[in-house]
């Protein structure tokens, strides 16, 4: 049972796509439609545990991933800084699944859904496979992630508006610049700014440095726009339909 918490793995490493990989992406499917469309109507009590759920999932499986990296003598400023967007965005699920703010909902749905698609499909288990911990720890964080986005829409029954679109895209970009100026400070790859990740991942296909950095600029408005367009295609039917019976 211990080979699967050490840090120097021996064991088969991830398979993309393989049975474990498809088996726990079926298992994540199944949940996001059943908070979409098999979730009617539930009481204040159901909704607060299904919070709780979720806070649990997050918090425990973020918690176990430092103090992994702890006890392996493997956690330093440069690498384990809540300051990759994905880190950033489960602390602030956190606190939005706790207070059901709104604003908080924003960034979560575009950033944390957005971001979390990508981990969740091809996540950077490099060497871990199924069931290593940090193979499941990935995995399981953010598919909780993308989940709390979803829960919030379908269940809470928050939306994003054309406003938030605006506003978390400007935020990214801002808070790039920020994370830039602090990866030259302690010589950290934060956002994968400076540099690709050494594993393999989609900045492979999207040319060299600073290169790269202009393509995600141009996939998260394309990301961020697919995930606006059905709120987009609602209120413009809702509109085309309130002009017709006003005729």
């Amino acid at each position: 049972m211990g080979k699967y918490f050490a840090y120097d793995y021996h064991g088969a490493p991830f398979v993309l796509f393989g049975a474990g990989h498809l088996a726990f992406l079926a298992v994540v499917t199944a949940i996001a439609l059943f908070l979409i469309y098999g979730w009617k109507n539930p009481s204040e009590k159901a909704k607060r545990r299904g919070r709780h759920i979720l806070i649990a999932v997050i918090v425990i499986g973020e918690a176990s991933w430092h103090l992994w990296n702890i006890y392996w003598g493997h956690w330093t400023i440069q690498t384990m800084l809540p300051l990759h967007m994905c880190s950033m965005m489960i602390n602030l699920a956190i606190i939005m699944l706790i207070t059901r703010n709104y604003r908080l909902y924003e960034y979560v749905y575009f950033l944390g859904i957005g971001g979390a698609m990508q981990p969740v499909l091809t996540p950077e288990a490099g060497i871990y496979g199924l069931p290593h911990f940090r193979a499941f720890q990935t995995l399981t964080v953010h598919s909780a992630l993308l989940l709390s986005g979803i829960y919030m829409t379908a269940v809470e029954g928050f939306r994003p508006t054309w406003r938030s679109f605006w506003r978390v895209f400007v935020f990214t970009n801002l808070y790039a610049a920020v994370v830039y100026v602090i990866n030259l400070l302690i010589g950290s790859n934060y956002l994968f700014i400076m540099e690709k990740p050494a594993t393999a991942s989609l900045m492979d296909i999207l040319g060299p440095w600073p290169w790269y950095l202009v393509s995600l600029e141009a996939i998260a408005f394309i990301i961020f726009f697919m995930l606006y367009l059905p709120f987009a295609i609602k209120d413009w039917r809702a509109n085309k339909m309130q002009t017709a019976m006003a005729k």
